[in-house]
């Protein structure tokens, strides 16, 4: 297995891929990976040597194609779980399919990379964290004096529970990701963080049929109600005394997850972006047709009846006109002229602009900057829009005489996060996905451009954008700006 040399610990690779080709450029990425690693590489092409190979357990890491003839590499994670397999297994394949990747995890596969989408990166970051995952559970596993030590320092909440899922032990990280003193933890279960509740029966089911629930990605709240995506592992296991216990794991992906959606945000606009341009040439063709036709009418008619038909027209030509112009500037990324300017004092600006309709809905407001003035570097009066838009809507989503807005701007040590909270409607999960979509409203004579320019403004402040919000218990918009 792994030893060291020349000053670096020494970790033998199989690549399991039929193709040659595809082999030789998943090692080459290896090879050229800076690591603590001293790499040694194998390939292997078929699926029977294989799993011959693997029963060898001289190998700290196994890169397994999906694609092996007959077979599948979720055949062979399977097969080698099976003959006690403990080494990490990583799942390649030729397309991105949401549906292999949670097969699988389930079946034992500790990460998922696309072949089209690797790089040296991206390897190094999955090699890493195979290989660092292999050696925690393998460690936690040694004796109790090192589980006690990992339980205490490891960054992701682990904790023990009774059958009923009651905690009878959590580390610090719990707490601290929770939001919840050890004490109260300890007069919870694991149930009570469970942002869905139906989840409480996929839990129960894999404990049940296979004694444990592995790499489930699930939703959890903390005390202040906030959601936070995370990875739960959890398997039953037996004390000395015969009695069953839970342990189990739980890694915040909630970062990871806010990238993504950022990049998918990114994305849409991008395709939205070259919708409207394409459809703005070719509806503007006919359109300055219809103009100059127009044109051309109005000094050839004298009569009162055409002209007032030629009026209609041009009306509503200008009407076509300015809507095309707005579609394009809604989608094209925002131009911004940045200065030194304070957060609080574009919010201030913010709320004057919407403080009649905050009045006329008789809404209570709490502004509260922690005796922060938010310098960043933006553009102020692009900031007061995409403000605007979030207050605006909070506004409108509040009932009069109900209304409670609170806007505050809090100083962490390496970004001020502005917070936009109401106690309004709120928002369903399934329409909150759906949020910044361009032309996407929840309102009857909206079209849907205000959040999707509020967040293109954001982001080219390279703000990124959180979104909390349950049905009937209100909103709450985080943005973040980072500390230059």
């Amino acid at each position: 297995m792994s030893t060291y040399r020349a000053g670096k610990k020494s970790l033998n690779i199989l690549i399991i891929d039929d193709d040659e080709d595809d082999y030789f450029i998943t090692s080459r990425h290896i090879k050229n990976i800076n690591s603590v690693f001293s790499f040694n590489i194998e390939w292997c092409p078929d699926y029977k040597d294989a799993v011959e190979e693997i029963c060898k357990a001289k190998f700290d890491l196994y890169l397994i194609d999906f694609h092996l003839g007959a077979k599948t590499g979720l055949d062979l994670i399977k097969e080698a779980i099976g003959n006690n397999c403990e080494e990490p297994m990583i799942l390649l394949t030729g397309r991105g399919n949401h549906e292999i990747d949670i097969l699988a995890m389930e079946a034992g596969a500790v990460d998922y990379l696309v072949k089209s989408d690797i790089n040296i990166e991206k390897l190094e970051r999955a090699i890493r964290y195979a290989v660092g995952r292999h050696d925690f559970i393998k460690a936690l596993k040694a004796n109790e004096q090192k589980f006690r030590s990992i339980f205490e320092k490891s960054k992701d909440c682990i904790f023990i529970a009774d059958e009923q899922f009651f905690f009878k032990d959590v580390n610090q990280a719990a707490c601290t990701l929770f939001e919840y003193s050890k004490e109260e933890m300890l007069d919870m279960s694991l149930l009570h963080l469970l942002g869905n509740k139906e989840d409480q029966k996929i839990i129960e089911q894999g404990l049940v049929v296979k004694g444990e629930v592995s790499d489930k990605e699930l939703n959890f709240v903390t005390k202040d109600n906030e959601r936070i995506d995370g990875i739960l592992s959890v398997s039953r296991e037996l004390d000395d005394k015969g009695n069953y216990y839970l342990q189990g794991i739980i890694h915040d992906i909630t970062n990871l997850k806010k990238a993504e959606r950022a990049t998918l945000q990114a994305e849409k606009l991008k395709a939205t972006e070259r919708l409207v341009m394409t459809l703005a040439h070719e509806v503007r063709n006919p359109l300055n047709n219809i103009n100059l036709s127009a044109q051309q009418l109005s000094t050839e008619i004298t009569s009162d009846e055409p002209q007032l038909y030629l009026e209609i027209i041009n009306r509503n030509s200008k009407r076509i006109g300015d809507l095309i112009t707005e579609l394009l500037h809604s989608s094209r990324p925002t131009e911004i002229e940045l200065q030194k300017i304070s957060l609080t004092a574009v919010l201030d600006e913010s709320i004057a602009a919407a403080f009649d309709s905050i009045q006329l809905k008789r809404i209570t407001l709490e502004a509260d900057y922690h005796h922060t003035e938010g310098p960043v570097t933006g553009d102020p009066g692009k900031l007061k829009i995409a403000f605007l838009n979030i207050i605006i809507n909070a506004v409108e989503a509040m009932k009069e005489g109900e209304g409670r807005l609170s806007i505050q701007v809090i100083n962490e040590s390496s970004a001020y996060i502005v917070s936009i909270k109401d106690n309004g409607t709120g928002i369903s999960e399934e329409n909150l996905t759906k949020l910044f979509e361009p032309y996407y409203t929840s309102k009857p004579n909206g079209m849907g451009l205000g959040l999707a320019s509020t967040l293109s403004i954001l982001q080219s402040h390279k703000a990124s954008v959180d979104v909390n919000s349950k049905p009937g218990q209100g909103t709450t918009f985080f943005i973040t700006f980072e500390k230059q």
